[in-house]
């Protein structure tokens, strides 16, 4: 019950201790006092012109309820439907576009691929530091050799850098890379090893590498030919956080494409998600400094300036294994559908497992990766040759990682 229902003096409390004294009886006249009659002084009616009683004090153990003017009242409640009212748009706002979101990747996720949606033996591979800096050894080699048999890996991103926030790269922080690149090429004819270099980028926090200064720009290209030097066969570039629409970024990207023709080496880099939503970005942009996605037009815009473009298409917070596939399904599609046919499009699968809010293990399968990639291939482009898988990353794969990538891409 509202408590203002007390208020208006029709749900009044009664206590039954309270009681009104009777009034005096007026005095009779002279001419009755005197005249000795027997039955007495005649009562006067309470309604006559008697004195009233003085005021009558109630208990101080119960008090009365305040009154409060009914214009109050009016003003309340108005106030209270407002808060339920805004409580309950924000509840639509928040709670409806999620349920539609999260149904429609799971619709997404339904149906059968397309024959033929295997490997197009254009596959490739994200591999850790510990491969450059003198901890692996030729047992390791032939043991990543016999990983990769048999499966569509053509290109291997070892991770060479990190890059220093001024754009250059210490020599020695790869002092084994010549070494790794001709134990390749022993153990695994045909597969390119390409120099992984990456970095934070200043827009995502207080100290990273600046793109806007053409300095710095200059140096990550000068980087870029020493990995060739090297005895790599490509670069594959990966910087963090990345906002979309960063006209600078593809300054860099079109010296990097001049260094790696000149030099017949492939120029690759590592892609942001693209908006689920139109211009998703643009909202989350508005509560992050480094907003998750890019817009679907900077995605073609960077996928026309280099050979491979992979899409790191995991940490996505989907909660079930079937809306996460849904979800690689539908990066698939809206990357195939602006990357042109000349440049190579992969997608990236889920070579670790962990639990948090932005990856929740128990969803996010190598095993959704896979079907999800070949769902968007069949309804978007599947006869497209350019087209492959990238696991990320070799040193946290598991034996399930590899068996789902196998059983349902390679076959």
């Amino acid at each position: 019950m509202d408590h203002t229902e007390s208020r208006d003096g029709t749900d009044e409390p009664t206590d039954d201790t309270r009681t009104t004294p009777e009034p005096e009886p007026a005095p009779a006249p002279e001419s009755a006092s005197t005249s000795g009659s027997a039955s007495g002084p005649t009562p006067t009616p309470a309604s006559a012109s008697a004195p009233e009683p003085e005021s009558v004090s109630e208990p101080e153990s119960v008090s009365e309820p305040e009154h409060v003017p009914e214009s109050a009242k009016k003003r309340r409640r108005p106030w209270v439907r407002r808060v339920r009212r805004a409580v309950l748009v924000l509840a639509l706002v928040l709670i409806v576009p999620l349920v539609a979101v999260e149904t429609a990747l799971r619709v997404n996720y339904m149906g059968d691929p397309a024959d033929g949606t295997y490997t197009r033996d254009r596959d490739a591979m994200w591999l850790g530091h510990a491969w450059v800096d003198g901890r692996k050894k030729d047992a390791d080699v032939t043991a990543l050799a016999g990983r990769l048999k048999d499966t569509g890996v053509r290109d291997l991103y070892v991770h060479t850098g990190p890059l220093e926030h001024d754009g250059t790269l210490p020599r020695s922080v790869y002092p084994r890379a010549r070494w790794f690149i001709d134990a390749v090429h022993r153990e695994l004819p045909g597969v390119r090893v390409q120099a992984f270099l990456g970095d934070v980028l200043a827009n995502g926090g207080p100290e990273g590498l600046e793109l806007s200064d053409a300095a710095t720009r200059a140096e990550v290209v000068r980087s870029a030919g020493q990995v060739l030097d090297t005895g790599y066969e490509g670069v594959h570039l990966d910087l963090e956080p990345l906002h979309s629409g960063d006209g600078h970024y593809l300054d860099l990207l079109d010296d990097l494409r001049k260094l790696t023709k000149g030099r017949d080496a492939q120029l690759s880099v590592a892609a942001h998600q693209i908006d689920p939503l139109p211009h998703l970005h643009s909202v989350a942009g508005l509560v992050a400094d480094h907003p998750k996605w890019w817009s679907q037009e900077f995605f073609g815009q960077v996928a026309r300036r280099v050979d491979q473009i992979a899409v790191m298409s995991y940490d996505t917070a989907r909660l079930f294994e079937s809306t996460y596939g849904g979800y690689v399904a539908q990066q698939t599609s809206l990357a195939l559908e602006v990357t042109p046919p000349t440049t190579h499009l992969l997608m990236g699968l889920p070579f670790y497992y962990e639990s948090n809010p932005s990856h929740w293990g128990h969803a996010e399968t190598v095993g959704a990766a896979v079907r999800g990639a070949r769902l968007g291939l069949s309804r978007t482009d599947p006869d497209r040759e350019l087209f492959g898988l990238a696991p990320y990353i070799d040193f946290a794969a598991t034996e399930t990682n590899w068996r789902e990538f196998k059983d349902g891409w390679v076959r």
